[in-house]
């Protein structure tokens, strides 16, 4: 669209920024009743991040892309974001991932079927996942769940994206959530040791939560009281009866007088 493209082409690489598409320069008159669904003389609001600048395609804009040309670019992107991810560079790495997602957009998944949807996913869930690993050692835990929960929209079972949810739900203290990603994980990886390993460690911490509730209800209303030893028991039965035996006495000594 033109507004949007003229907006963006005054943005450096790295910046962030708001902007306001009059409907002139939008969607026109009659909208868009395709995807997106967009009313007639709609102004439109973006919130735009330029990631980078993309020479992937050679010049060829990617509306003029066939579907392999834009997996094939994308797939490009995924692997030099690997490399990046490999030397620890992690936000550089997150820059590719987000380029390679970005050739598989909403409007473009929207329009593919059987083999070529496949391949598209082969690449973009992928992408997904490794921004999730990426965020986790960020320690940016929230958006880790994003990613992941992206993929688990197109398959619910997929095991990476069960397990790195768990993971960052488990660091935000979210127990029982994460538990029931590992515990799904597992069911289609039960020889794995890192999810056996998670599922562990949750298992230890509900230990220790419970001990320090435990010691904090303790302190509160004190200590259990001790059971009386037999041997006090005993004293006491020994000096009743020692009690009743001097009375009885005076009494028949009373008495005989």
């Amino acid at each position: 669209m033109a507004g949007l493209g003229i907006g963006v082409s005054s943005m450096k690489s790295g910046e962030r920024a708001l902007l306001h598409v009059g409907w002139e320069l939008g969607y026109g008159k009659e909208g868009s009743f395709s995807f997106p669904n967009v009313p007639p003389m709609a102004d439109l609001l973006y919130e735009v991040e330029l990631v980078g600048f993309d020479e992937a395609n050679e010049g060829k804009a990617r509306s003029d892309m066939t579907v392999e040309e834009r997996i094939g670019a994308a797939d490009k992107r995924k692997m030099e974001g690997n490399a990046y991810f490999k030397d620890e560079k992690l936000e550089e790495a997150m820059q590719q991932y987000e380029m390679a997602i970005a050739y598989m957009g909403d409007d473009f998944m929207f329009q593919l079927f059987g083999k070529y949807r496949d391949m598209a996913l082969a690449v973009k869930n992928p992408c997904h996942l490794n921004m999730a690993a990426c965020l986790i050692k960020l320690k940016r835990y929230e958006e880790a769940i994003g990613q992941c929960s992206i993929v688990l929209s197109e398959d619910e079972n997929n095991v990476k994206a069960l397990f790195r949810r768990g993971k960052a739900r488990a660091e935000l203290g979210q127990t029982d959530a994460a538990r029931e990603d590992f515990q799904k994980a597992r069911k289609s990886a039960p020889e794995d040791k890192a999810i056996a390993r998670e599922l562990r460690l949750l298992a230890e911490h509900d230990k220790a939560v419970y001990q320090k509730q435990k010691e904090i209800y303790k302190g509160i209303f004190g200590p259990r009281p001790e059971p009386k030893s037999k041997r006090f028991n005993w004293l006491v039965i020994f000096w009743q009866w020692l009690v009743s035996l001097v009375y009885g006495l005076k009494f028949k000594k009373v008495k005989a007088v």
